[in-house]
């Protein structure tokens, strides 16, 4: 198929819409068949249950096109459990696993236009949500809803290449203990939105948040889980239960013990213990790792001893294994790739 004609290095990490996206309604307690439509607006009733009560759930992956041509995607099962969970929380109807991923090849195939072509840098985001759409007057889950499916071509998170950030503690508490901090649901980020946009004003690029009960234990970003490499190559990543379990960190962890043999430790990151850390770095779908150079903490600064430069040298191990199993560059463990054409 022909690829549209768009600067794939320069469009940004934005939305442009594509021609076609998935729909499913669920009524009377059944999701109908589901379709696709080039129509991308929702008309929804001015009391509808996602607009009262913010009861929306949502995912986040990629799709790609490898070395030798294919169109993939990365793990979209795990999504599609992630989403149960996350439906399940809020108290929504389950979209049946098997039929997400379909979803997801039928929405990529419409699409298959708009993926990048390989050594573009750039990827076809894919986001599946669902939300309440009937009248919800009362506090109560709705009992309509819609899942959707849409993509957008994206170009490279990094500009100018994968070079490190400074972040800062925040102030603001991101997740409660016994909250909805694992799931990825729509208030989660609506909650994160001025302590990022506070860090921005800053000058920084993003927050590490601290766990709600104590402040003494490091649990995520607003929108990335964190990893950190000790001093004799060991993988450290923060374990709690509100931080979102993110596919990304979850690879990485498989990756480190497998491809790398690295020893890795999931358990919890006392703040205390960040300084004496050899790297650091932010793991998600948008940009696989971010590396973080320092961390600001009320005006004490944590360097990195793999500075300000570029990725530390483990990260970058990571970085280009997990990237090199994504774009067919290295063999994936069984079942991680979905082909779609």
């Amino acid at each position: 198929m022909e690829k549209k004609n768009l600067d794939w290095a320069n469009i940004g990490f934005g939305y442009h819409q594509t021609d076609l996206r998935y729909v499913s309604n669920y009524k009377d307690g059944a999701w109908d068949e589901g379709t696709l439509t080039p129509d991308a607006t929702i008309t929804l009733n001015e009391c509808a249950g996602v607009l009262q009560y913010a009861q929306t759930v949502f995912e986040g992956l990629k799709a790609y096109t490898t070395v030798d041509g294919h169109i993939v995607t990365f793990r979209p099962d795990l999504n599609a459990e992630r989403m149960e969970s996350s439906a399940k929380r809020l108290e929504m109807p389950v979209f049946p696993k098997e039929r997400f991923v379909d979803a997801i090849i039928q929405t990529v195939k419409a699409n298959a236009a708009y993926v990048p072509p390989y050594g573009s840098g750039a990827t076809l985001y894919i986001r599946p949500y669902m939300f309440g759409t009937n009248p919800v007057i009362g506090v109560k889950p709705a009992s309509e809803y819609q899942f959707r499916v849409f993509t957008t071509p994206v170009g490279p998170y990094f500009k100018e290449g994968a070079n490190p950030i400074v972040i800062k503690v925040s102030d603001f508490d991101r997740a409660a203990p016994h909250g909805t901090g694992h799931i990825k649901a729509g208030l989660n980020y609506a909650m994160s939105l001025h302590a990022i946009v506070t860090a921005h004003a800053e000058g920084f690029e993003e927050n590490m948040y601290l766990d709600a009960a104590t402040r003494t234990k490091v649990e995520e970003t607003g929108g990335a889980n964190f990893i950190f490499i000790t001093k004799d190559n060991k993988l450290v990543t923060p374990k709690s239960d509100s931080i979102l379990p993110s596919i990304t960190r979850r690879s990485i962890v498989y990756v480190a013990k497998e491809y790398l043999g690295m020893e890795v430790e999931e358990r919890p990151v006392y703040f205390d213990e960040v300084k004496d850390f050899a790297e650091c770095g932010l793991c998600g779908t948008a940009a696989v790792i971010s590396p973080v150079g320092k961390i600001n903490d009320h005006g004490h600064e944590i360097c990195f001893p793999s500075g300000m430069e570029a990725m530390g040298p483990v990260t970058k191990k990571l970085y280009d294994t997990l990237t090199g199993i994504q774009m067919g560059l290295i063999e994936a463990p069984e079942g991680w790739i979905q082909v779609i054409e």
